[in-house]
Parts: C-alpha cells; structure tokens; sequence
C-alpha cells in the first residue's frame, strides 16, 4: 500500500470521503481549502484523508475514511499515523480531530495514536446536518474533540 497526495489533476474519491462525512458541500468545502491524501493498492484507492490549516500552527485531520471491504486490516491506523508525520513535516505544531459522539472505534483508534479528548462541540451535529445521522444505532449529535502536539 501506497499513501500520497492526491494529484490536482485527479479527481477526489468522492464515495470515500462522504463515508467519513455525508454532506458532499462541507467535504467540497474541505477540499477546497486542504490537501487531500490517499491510500493506493495497484490501482485502487481503498483510504482517505484531508489535512486543513484551521489557525496558526494548527491542523486538522479531516475526512479519515477507508474503503468498507478494507477496514479492520490496520489502514486506517497508518492513514492517522501519516497525517501526523504529514503535519510535522510542514512544520505544525498541533494536529486536530473531531469525530462523532457515537463513533466508539473512531475514539480508540486517534487515542491509540497518541491524541487525547480536549473538548466536546455539543449539537455540533445537529446544527451543521439537515438530517439525522446515526452510528452504531445512537444518533450523532456532538463533536468529540481530540489534540496532538507534535
């Protein structure tokens, strides 16, 4: 498996993305202003990561997703562990998730990668979605808010 940024000539891979999040306008949104990486196996993109400058020093991983016939297999931990060394390399300071209230393996896998939980966006989800969302049978309602200093 190979992780690289993704090339401007080549388009996003949309279905990823909106695995990770499912309103294609704030995915656009990321888009616009982040550089978007992937994971590529022969030809296949199976993973997926956009890292956005939110403030001086500060990133945000954003977008994390991988391919549904793909997870369980360590992907996903090697995207987050890119991200990091991605954002060192440009000389952040900070690196900056948020996920899903209800995302329980979401939250093991960042604080597996040595982010801790700082905050907590509470109705982030119902503000910023028209429609309900719903993960392992609980409604998504607040951001959980995770940092790293790098």
């Amino acid at each position: 498996m190979q992780i690289r940024m993704l090339m401007k000539e080549e388009k996003p891979p949309m279905a990823l993305l909106l695995l990770a999040d499912p309103s294609r306008k704030i995915v656009e949104a990321y888009l616009n202003r982040g550089q978007c990486f992937i994971a590529q196996e022969k030809e296949q993109i199976i993973g997926v990561y956009v890292l956005l400058p939110t403030r001086p020093e500060t990133i945000e991983l954003v977008n994390l997703a991988v391919d549904e016939n793909h997870q369980g297999k360590g992907i996903g931990k090697q995207l987050v562990l890119h991200a990091i060394a991605e954002a060192r390399r440009l000389g952040f300071k900070t690196i900056e998730v948020g996920t899903g209230n209800s995302g329980v393996a979401q939250l093991a896998l960042y604080q597996k990668c040595g982010f801790r939980i700082t905050g907590i966006d509470k109705d982030f989800f119902i503000r910023h979605y028209p429609e309900k969302i719903f993960e392992n049978g609980i409604q998504v309602v607040d951001m959980v808010r995770l940092t790293q200093d790098l």
